[in-house]
């Protein structure tokens, strides 16, 4: 459907600071915060693990690494 657009130091990125977030939601957060941060958490994670970030797409970012061309 979508082309990967997330690199690997990107997704790395994106999973630690999901991770830290989601715990921050459920140990330090209340309310309106738990709920905003607890969906930038869970954004974060699935655009970590599928590679693919709608942003990105809008915006035309691509931080996959790219390859040399082929030498003939």
């Amino acid at each position: 459907m979508f082309r990967q657009n997330v690199g690997p130091i990107d997704r790395g990125i994106r999973a630690i600071l999901g991770i830290v977030l989601l715990i921050a939601t459920f140990v330090l957060l209340s309310g309106f915060w738990q709920a905003l941060i607890g969906l930038v958490a869970v954004i974060l994670l699935i655009t970590a693990i599928f590679g693919v970030c709608p942003l990105y797409s809008a915006l035309g970012i691509d931080t996959t690494p790219t390859r040399p061309a082929a030498k003939h």
